[in-house]
């Protein structure tokens, strides 16, 4: 069975604030003045379209990650 790529959403630092984009848009759908208020828009979305919610530092690089949706790899326990 092939495995297919995951959909996830991107809350990312932007000029002017923080916004969410999909995995492979070269656009973020609004900006955002809080990195709380991207978040929860992005949250929101990622439990919508039960995708992964991956949410970036002011660095660029990944501070963490949820996933909302069908999870490849779930947790032991």
């Amino acid at each position: 069975m092939a495995h297919s790529t995951p959909k996830q959403i991107h809350t990312v630092r932007r000029p002017g604030g923080w916004g969410n984009k999909s995995a492979g848009a070269s656009r973020v759908s609004k900006v955002y003045s809080t990195k709380a208020a991207a978040q929860a828009a992005g949250r929101q979305t990622a439990i919508n379209q039960k995708a992964e919610h991956v949410i970036h530092n002011v660095n660029g690089k990944i501070g963490s990650r949820n996933s909302y949706g069908n999870d490849p790899h779930p947790p032991r326990g």
